[in-house]
């Protein structure tokens, strides 16, 4: 099974991205049996809404993760509590909408994708190393598991990794929207990458137009962010897993300009 996750989608600049780099990815290194991607900043750089979630739906994105900005658009709350292809982080109170887990089926092949959230510098919510431990207990998941692990600090992304080794097929990071270099397999054959990154304007900070940012640190004040349009890439990662066993065998970094 061949699978790409798209890093974090920022806003239209990050959706024009996917657009225009997807199809042309899917020729020269796919096909992928999956396109997954976080899309909890796709909307003007913070939250979703109907219209953006199914326009990146039209690209070809199967599914979509996200984090503690999927709770930015309160007119998305409704088609957060009833559509499948979206996940929120799993270990939010069970009261919230939606759902953190979905298992994704096409052309015989099966993925289940979860979706959870980190506690470190983040939201106080349930213990995400628990709440997987509970979630993978469900005998009818599929043998491959890919896992969006929504998370600030390094230490906690890589100790979940270890964690979920040889449980899951692929613990991948999001929410820094900046790129890792330590993709790899895990000693149980968990792919893990501490941070896809993101997909959007490279030339600000973090996705934001760096003209906002920078008063901010140097004032300390509140500044109103715009999403960046300048230097537009797509980060991604690539993982291949063996379907009977539900172990990677193979995770390339994708990092890819759009000219």
């Amino acid at each position: 099974m061949k699978i790409l996750f798209i890093g974090d989608i920022v806003g239209s600049p990050g959706r024009k991205v996917v657009q225009s780099l997807l199809p042309e990815l899917k020729r020269e290194q796919g096909p992928f049996d999956f396109v997954l991607a976080n899309g909890e900043n796709a909307a003007a750089g913070f939250g979703l809404t109907e219209k953006v979630f199914l326009e990146i739906l039209g690209f070809g994105v199967d599914c979509l993760t996200s984090g503690n900005h999927v709770w930015d658009k309160r007119d998305f709350l409704e088609i957060l509590a009833g559509e499948k292809r979206i996940l929120r982080p799993a270990n939010y109170p069970p009261d919230c909408p939606g759902q953190g887990m979905a298992v994704l089926e096409k052309a015989g092949k099966k993925l289940a994708v979860i979706n959870l959230q980190g506690r470190v510098f983040m939201p106080a919510i349930d213990c995400p190393f628990r709440t997987a431990d509970m979630m993978l207990q469900d005998p009818s998941l599929p043998a491959c598991i890919f896992v969006d692990f929504h998370a600030e600090a390094t230490s906690e992304k890589k100790a979940f990794g270890f964690y979920l080794d040889g449980r899951v097929s692929a613990v991948i990071g999001t929410h820094t929207h900046v790129q890792t270099a330590d993709e790899g397999i895990l000693p149980g054959g968990t792919a893990y990458l501490t941070d896809c990154g993101m997909t959007g304007g490279h030339d600000g900070v973090i996705g934001m137009r760096k003209e906002g940012v920078l008063p901010r640190f140097l004032t300390a004040m509140p500044t109103k962010f715009d999403v960046c349009e300048e230097g537009p890439r797509m980060n991604a990662v690539m993982i291949e897993i063996d379907e009977e066993t539900g172990k990677a065998f193979d995770i390339r970094r994708v990092d890819v300009p759009l000219v």
